[in-house]
């Protein structure tokens, strides 16, 4: 066939166009809610008595979702979201809960007793239906 290009296969690892956009539009949807967990959640605290530290702070090891403080204690809080709690539960895996406890120790290094701060990981669980169930020191140091 003269004047017409061959088609070009697509290379390994690509995805068409449709797909590639559905999956952007699919990961701009689960950020949004996970920005509206995280505000959920959030409240909670507040409610609770607790002062609001940062919000997704970043350090060189990872990011923490909310950093709260009770009195002297700081509270580091990983919010997770899926249809169930117990979905939202496994999706906290090992690598991240080494990242949150990295960047925990690089934020205490921003604090006046450094690593003598009173601090808890807490988990927060956020399921389809905005229910949020906070557990406490669910991650011990």
């Amino acid at each position: 066939m003269i004047g017409l290009a061959p088609s070009a296969a697509p290379t390994r690892g690509t995805l068409p166009d449709g797909l590639r956009a559905a999956k952007a539009a699919a990961g701009a949807r689960a950020y949004r809610i996970g920005l509206l967990a995280e505000d959920r959640v959030a409240e909670a605290y507040l409610r609770e008595g607790h002062a609001e530290i940062a919000r997704r702070w970043r350090g060189k090891g990872g990011e923490i979702d909310l950093i709260v403080r009770l009195g002297d204690e700081v509270v580091f809080v990983e919010v997770k979201c899926a249809d169930t709690h117990a979905y939202a539960a496994e999706r906290l895996t090992r690598r991240q809960t080494g990242r949150l406890m990295q960047a925990a120790e690089e934020f205490l290094d921003t604090q006046p007793l450094g690593a003598l701060t009173p601090m808890r990981f807490d988990v927060a669980l956020v399921d389809r239906q905005g229910r949020i169930d906070i557990i406490e020191n669910a991650l011990w140091t």
